[in-house]
């Protein structure tokens, strides 16, 4: 019985010490590299690098150092009109919408005095819209991506009008600056998906569209109030803005189509096939960019800013001699270059005042939403603006937008 009480005594005095063992705790905490990698695994990448050979990126580029560029602002100050200071679009391939609604901003403040800032992704964001519908419509045989021409932005104002950048800046979670690879890519395989199943219910894919931007972009406003009054984006453009979509025109110049006539502009980006384009001879083109600025117009400009006189060291566009001499630029040098691919619809821009050089050329202000124009002192006046000479515009702009009273002459010869 002894014998019984003391094993009972030991495994209570065991049972006590466990009672009283501390008990541990555990938390989830962000892993934080150690030696391995800060030290042993840093020391190897950095010595692979120095041993791997690595191409050096060389392009050919016009040498500039010889001129006496005109790459100031404040030689321009006298004959530039009125423009929102420079935005940049990002990883985002909207400089159609940059561009144009930049135009439109300018286009407000020659016509009424006023000064707006103007929402770009409202109008990307029903462009996507669009493009998805004309997708499903086509069966899948339309060009569904991140590009477009200025005149889509009318296009878009006239069906679901616009809004202050204010109601809609299409930047959520903290992001300073435009990306839609992800938005894109996750659209595309969406639509894709729509193809390979056969399931063209356009309700249904503009509704997943429409999610899908709402996640990268924020959902657009239906109405808001600007100066103490509530406007919907239809109310804003007539009421507000008053802008009549149905006044401005797009310009075009190129030999492939006849002159004088309404054509369709043959690009990837005029992905909706518009034939509202006015082609007319180039000489009557370029006398219409240097009459309408000298009168207080400017224009949303779009063509080629990828040649070796298109330097972004400079911001200077220029046509080398090694090129084709100024002489020698007309619409058959303009043509053969769009025909062989060496001019494509590269970026859209807005020419909003000129220069006239020593030697009597025109250089063009332009104000750019690219990244190109931006290798400069963030600081600088310069910064975010090209300077373009009229042989560039000649050879490389294909077309502008621009309020058809500057070309109310010109518009009398279309039928």
């Amino acid at each position: 019985m002894k014998r019984i009480a003391l094993l009972l005594t030991a495994v209570c005095l065991c049972f006590g010490g466990f009672a009283q063992q501390k008990q541990d705790k555990s938390i989830f905490k962000e892993y934080q590299p150690g030696y391995y990698q800060n030290s042993i695994m840093k020391d190897i990448r950095m010595v692979d690098e120095k041993l791997e050979k690595k191409d050096v990126d060389k392009r050919f580029f016009m040498d500039q150092s010889s001129y006496d560029l005109p790459n100031k602002i404040s030689l321009y100050k006298d004959n530039t009109q009125w423009a929102q200071g420079t935005i940049s679009q990002g990883n985002a391939g909207t400089c159609w919408c940059f561009s144009t609604t930049s135009y439109y901003e300018s286009e407000v403040y020659r016509l009424h005095q006023r000064q707006v800032k103007i929402s770009e992704m409202y109008t990307v964001y029903w462009e996507y819209v669009e493009k998805a519908r004309r997708f499903i419509q086509e069966r899948g045989n339309s060009l569904f991506d991140e590009g477009s021409e200025g005149n889509a932005v009318a296009r878009i104002w006239k069906q679901y009008g616009t809004c202050p950048e204010s109601e809609y800046s299409g930047l959520i979670n903290g992001r300073k600056f435009y990306t839609h690879a992800k938005m894109y890519k996750e659209m595309m395989a969406y639509l894709n998906s729509v193809k390979k199943n056969n399931a063209w219910n356009e309700d249904e894919a503009l509704a997943t569209i429409k999610a899908i931007m709402n996640h990268y972009m924020g959902t657009p406003p239906t109405k808001f109030r600007v100066e103490g009054k509530e406007y919907n984006p239809q109310s804003y453009l007539s009421d507000y803005l008053k802008l009549n979509m149905d006044d401005y025109v797009e310009i075009l110049s190129y030999k492939q189509e006849p002159y004088w006539k309404q054509v369709e502009y043959k690009v990837p980006d005029n992905w909706w096939h518009s034939k509202e384009y006015y082609n007319i001879p180039l000489d009557d083109f370029m006398k219409v960019v240097k009459t309408a600025v000298r009168k207080g117009y400017t224009m949303s400009i779009g063509g080629d800013v990828s040649e070796a006189g298109f330097l972004r060291t400079t911001n200077c566009a220029m046509v080398p001699t090694f090129d084709i001499p100024s002489e020698y630029i007309n619409e058959n040098a303009r043509q053969m270059r769009f025909s062989n691919g060496s001019t494509t619809d590269d970026h859209g821009m807005h020419l909003i005042g000129y220069y006239v050089d020593k030697n009597g050329k025109d250089w063009y202000l332009i104000k750019d939403s690219s990244s190109g124009s931006r290798n400069i002192d963030e600081n600088s006046p310069e910064f975010g603006y090209y300077f373009f000479q009229e042989d560039y515009v000649k050879l490389k702009m294909m077309g502008f937008t621009i309020h058809k009273d500057a070309v109310k002459d010109l518009l009398k010869k279309f039928k």
